[in-house]
């Protein structure tokens, strides 16, 4: 187990109370069917609604308790050294269109938020992307060019509030964060007040994507539409191979209370010390909650507990606190050209469509992908939709990420299998700790628990069949291919996966 001290629990989670939608139960049939409660799949949901759609959210666990409930949350269109690459890989249009997409998501966050008078703690400060490395600023130089050219008010600076010096850093003014929780389910309450229907506990295993569509549920009930979202994060179902093309990784956050004063007064990102992301939210008593985000990793990867260590060290040691409040950690997935996928699911999809692939940067997208799918099922044509579109085929911009991701796939699919156990025994597990072995010819994910009880499982992944691995920081079973993750009984926590690993006999 980690080391590291606080509640295991992201803030935003502890600080609202949980949700209790009903499970589908009976046949439900719906104008749109929205599967997915993130901030995705509740935007373009709130959206569709208030357009007169008879819209019905489908959330296989808790909504906004994902992806969504475990961000940053920075709702900024600064992200990072993006508009360099999208002026020098695609034109200065793209990148012009990109900053706009994202600056009307944060408009419309603020303008909902003054609308329904949601509590959200939305505040408008300047998000930074920094170096320290004199050897970088150039980088920081070319990135301010950009974004001036693609419309953000931004500028090079200096100076900064952080507690250490910077070479350089890009500042773009009157960017926002906010509490999304907070946010999001004040628009699920209202989306239900209009006449939507939010669902829970829900999973959705099969499709029929005809006219209309018919979405099948763990339970047997059916679910029919004539337009379906599919927002899950990471598409459950993928006919469009976007696996082939999406990258999962997770990210380490930890969080601690700080005095008003030493509030850096910003959103701060760099790339350096493998990422470190810093912001604040408000706190009790006077004080700020000082937010850092690094240590990104792919799921199945070893030693996590020492990347929360780092992540853990670095903080202490850098800002005047007396010890941490919370830590938990995101998942979020990369595209090959760096853009989300918002739009039709394939190029056959008439009344299908997807929203994945937001980079990191899930807030800001999220919003943008509710505007972009509710106009786009609404016959509205929004300017910046065809440069999100997934059925876009860029190959010299896509071809490096392409091979590299599927070569990697490829040796976890074949390597893992071929990889002996360091353990030759379930019997030799330590409390709290997992791995996978082989007992009686298959392969098996073994869990001893803190009880000292044995839990066996199939080590196989059920999305296309890697080798999942044990996170000994989270306690799960992640899939190192396409970011699936288990609990150690084997029930799916996070997709594409949507069967759990079967159970193992151990005798």
């Amino acid at each position: 187990m980690t080391t590291v001290s606080g509640t295991a629990e992201s803030y935003w989670m502890d600080s609202t109370s949980p949700t209790a939608y009903p499970p589908v139960t009976d046949d439900v049939e719906v104008d749109v069917a929205v599967i997915g409660g993130g901030i995705a799949g509740i935007c373009t949901a709130w959206e569709l609604t208030r357009a007169g759609r008879q819209v019905a959210v489908v959330e296989a666990d808790r909504i906004v308790a994902g992806t969504t409930g475990y961000t940053t949350a920075k709702l900024t269109a600064q992200h990072g050294l993006i508009y360099d690459r999208l002026r020098s890989t695609f034109n200065a249009e793209t990148a012009r269109r990109y900053a706009a997409s994202q600056l009307d998501a944060i408009d419309r966050v603020t303008a909902v938020t003054a609308e329904l008078g949601i509590d959200c703690d939305l505040e408008r400060l300047p998000a930074y992307t920094y170096v320290t490395s004199a050897g970088k600023v150039e980088q920081i130089r070319a990135e301010v060019d950009a974004a001036i050219a693609a419309g953000l008010p931004a500028s090079l600076v200096t100076d900064t509030a952080l507690p250490f010096e910077v070479a350089a850093a890009i500042r773009v003014d009157d960017q926002a964060q906010f509490h999304p929780r907070r946010y999001l389910l004040t628009l699920a309450e209202d989306l239900t007040r209009r006449g939507g229907r939010v669902f829970e506990r829900t999973r959705i295993t099969g499709f029929d994507e005809g006219e209309p569509c018919r979405l099948s549920t763990e339970a047997g009930a059916t679910v029919t539409a004539r337009e379906v979202v599919i927002a899950t994060h990471y598409p459950i179902f993928d006919r469009a191979a976007l696996f082939t093309r999406l990258v999962p990784r997770r990210e380490l956050v930890v969080a601690a209370p700080i005095a008003a004063a030493d509030d850096p007064g910003g959103m701060y990102l760099t790339t350096e010390d493998n990422t470190r992301s810093v912001r604040t939210a408000p706190w009790r008593d006077g004080q700020r909650l000082l937010i850092i985000t690094g240590e990104h990793f792919t799921p199945g990867t070893d030693g996590v507990d020492e990347r929360w260590r780092r992540l853990a060290e670095w903080t202490l040691g850098h800002f005047n606190t007396d010890g941490l409040a919370y830590h938990w950690a995101a998942q979020d997935n990369t595209t090959a050209d760096n853009m989300p996928y918002v739009g039709r699911f394939h190029p056959g999809a008439d009344h299908v469509w997807v929203a994945t692939g937001f980079n990191a940067w899930g807030m800001s997208s999220g919003v943008m992908a509710g505007r972009l799918l509710a106009a786009s099922i609404c016959g509205e044509t929004l300017p910046w939709a065809d440069i999100y579109d997934p059925r876009r085929i860029h190959p010299t911009v896509e071809a490096g990420t392409f091979l590299k991701t599927n070569f990697k796939v490829a040796g976890h699919f074949i390597g893992d299998r071929l990889r002996p156990s360091h353990l030759d025994s379930p019997d030799d597990l330590p409390a709290g700790a997992g791995a996978v072995m082989r007992i009686d010819g298959q392969r098996c994910a073994v869990y001893r628990d803190a009880s000292g009880d044995l839990h066996a499982v199939s080590a196989t992944c059920t999305h296309l069949g890697c080798t999942v691995a044990f996170n000994d920081a989270e306690q799960t079973w992640d899939c190192p291919c396409h970011g699936s993750r288990f609990t150690p009984d084997g029930s799916v926590l996070h997709g594409p996966a949507t069967e759990p690993l079967a159970p193992r006999p151990l005798e």
